[in-house]
């Protein structure tokens, strides 16, 4: 395969085929088909899982700015009054007037199991037929951002899961990568950055996680890294029941352009260490500049080896998406990284490419290991 493209975009997608259709007769497009997750099937293949933004193509009818959301008995709308919300962006709705700043979703997510020849090259099949939706009131507006790993031969997914009551992570188990089933939330309100290790350390399984917060209190001032949202570990006997570490972690460095970092890809077993690719975000713009950079930990996950936010792995790449420039939505660049699967004496690696397109990257393996 080429060195870096889009393997997977909105108009790959059949909506007639979409999981909405048992209930919602509405006109809807893809706002987006992206952030996927990456793994290989014991086929040899590899898997992309897409998370597929679906939006009703009017949002406002009547009076109201509407919503799709998931019920034990289907999918239904619902309609806010529109002269209370804020609906310039098209991702989502702000409702005002009340205590907290509410948000509503423009579009519901689902996964789409999209299966790729073993080098990424060429698309094997679409499985709508192996769609996963939301299952529960605590995913109601959909689930988003999988990542996956296979240990020990079971494949485990975790997925944010979006609601009225919370924004948690979710996991999900496969024995062999289509058929996932629900394990139940493990992570609460505000963590839903939840990215496993691809294998155990000792004993234990661990996971990168990334608490969120209204409120930051100050670091201390003689040390290199700042406070904000950044990524913590965590560890569990089971993948189900999970206990936070107080280190290592990486937080915001001083001084840096990315206030704000988050998991990428799970972490991987290389000679050094545990590998991953992180995602740290450039406050710009209503949305900020995300870029992707490299760190390793140790064998033990005990501390940070290596880190270097002065070298991005990835940037977003504007001319990746040129054929499809009108579907975009975003006024940052974005490039957000969520898998990636050893090839030969390569790294295959998956992102998605300004909220709105699938981009397969083939890096080679001196530059990452």
């Amino acid at each position: 395969m080429s060195d870096d493209r889009i393997v997977f975009a909105p108009d790959d997608v059949d909506l007639t085929r979409s999981p909405l259709r048992r209930d919602i007769s509405e006109p809807t497009y893809v706002l987006g088909a992206f952030n996927p997750a990456l793994t290989r099937l014991p086929n040899g293949n590899l898997l992309l899982l897409v998370r597929i933004a679906e939006a009703l193509r009017e949002p406002v009818r009547g009076g109201q700015v509407r919503s799709i959301r998931w019920t034990p008995g289907g999918y239904v709308l619902d309609g806010f009054a529109s002269d209370t919300a804020d609906v310039r962006d098209p991702r989502f709705f702000a409702l005002t007037g009340g205590a907290y700043p509410f948000l509503g979703l423009t579009s519901l997510s689902w996964l789409l199991p999209v299966e790729f020849s073993a080098d990424g090259q060429r698309v094997v099949a679409v499985h709508y037929n192996r769609a996963v939706e939301p299952a529960a009131d605590y995913a109601q507006y959909g689930i988003e951002d999988p990542r996956i790993v296979a240990i020990d031969g079971v494949y485990w997914m975790t997925v944010c899961g979006v609601s009225g009551g919370r924004l948690c992570t979710v996991m999900y188990r496969s024995d062999d990568g289509f058929g996932w089933q629900s394990q139940g939330m493990v992570l609460d309100h505000g963590n839903k950055d939840m990215v496993p290790f691809e294998g155990r350390v000792g004993e234990r399984f661990v996971s990168l996680t990334r608490p969120l917060s209204d409120a930051w209190f100050v670091a201390s001032p003689d040390g290199a890294e700042g406070s904000g949202p950044s990524i913590n570990l965590a560890t569990s006997p089971d993948m189900l029941h999970w206990r936070p570490l107080a280190e290592p972690a990486l937080r915001p460095l001083k001084g840096a352009a990315a206030y704000k970092l988050g998991g990428g890809t799970p972490p991987v077993r290389t000679a050094r260490g545990w590998m991953l690719l992180y995602h740290g975000v450039e406050k710009q713009g209503a949305v900020g500049v995300y870029r992707t950079y490299r760190a390793l930990i140790d064998a033990d996950a005990s501390r940070v080896l290596e880190r270097d936010e002065s070298v991005t792995v990835l940037q977003a790449a504007p001319a990746l998406i040129a054929p499809f420039a009108h579907q975009a939505y975003l006024p940052q660049p974005v490039v957000f990284t969520t898998g990636i699967v050893r090839d030969g004496d390569d790294w295959i690696v998956a992102s998605g490419e300004a909220d709105l397109a699938c981009r397969l990257t083939r890096i080679a393996g001196r530059r990452l290991d």
